[in-house]
């Protein structure tokens, strides 16, 4: 997919944000493809389809649910800074804090942060079950079984609810969850190909787990 095809992708789902967050967005390829080639935290047949696969699959997302403004958001196993960084540019009156285990994912996390100056991110080098701080949702994309991903954000939610659905787990996934599903109570589905319609996202889902 050509740049200037997927500026108007990205225009046409996403309208309403002003230019400014759509020259942020228009900006993670070259920064990415920078940091790539020092330091690997996107596979190389991946990196050409950045907007697609990475940035736009991020905003899922904000397409499921736009957090209310204040709200306070961990992107747990964050890589190089998805879906945390996309979201952060949708949503600059939110607070992002991306965590990940590999110190070098987060050093690009950081560089590409300030290189667009997001003052609502927020990146740290830790593993999910070290991080202690109350949090509306957990975020988090293709990075453990649905299990898993519970287990870690266990006790990381906030008590007062400020957002359309109770605090909780949102994660991005694809594939055969029929497993993963029956090992969480209160599990729920939603169709990426009902926010975007590129064949990528055919078997893309997000999945909203209440924190309760």
């Amino acid at each position: 997919m050509t740049v200037e095809k997927m500026k108007n992708l990205l225009q046409k789902y996403f309208p309403h944000l002003d230019s400014e967050q759509h020259r942020l967005l228009d900006e993670l390829p070259a920064l990415y493809t920078e940091w790539n080639s020092k330091i690997n935290v996107i596979s190389r047949k991946d990196i050409e389809h950045l907007q697609l696969r990475h940035t736009l699959h991020s905003l899922a997302i904000y397409r499921f649910m736009p957090f209310q403004a204040g709200s306070d958001i961990l992107d747990i196993g964050t890589g190089g800074g998805f879906p945390g960084i996309p979201l952060a540019i949708a949503m600059p009156n939110v607070k992002f804090h991306l965590v990940d285990s590999i110190g070098k994912k987060i050093k690009v996390v950081q560089a590409v942060s300030e290189a667009l100056g997001l003052k609502n991110v927020r990146a740290t080098h830790a593993r999910a079950e070290e991080i202690k701080d109350a949090f509306d949702f957990v975020v988090s994309r293709a990075v453990a079984e649905l299990p898993t991903l519970v287990s870690w954000s266990r006790g990381k939610f906030k008590k007062k609810e400020a957002n359309a659905i109770p605090n909780g787990l949102i994660c991005l996934k694809g594939g055969d969850l029929r497993e993963e599903l029956k090992a969480v109570r209160g599990a729920q589905v939603f169709q990426v190909s009902d926010y975007f319609d590129e064949e990528f996202f055919l078997e893309k889902k997000v999945i909203y787990v209440p924190g309760g």
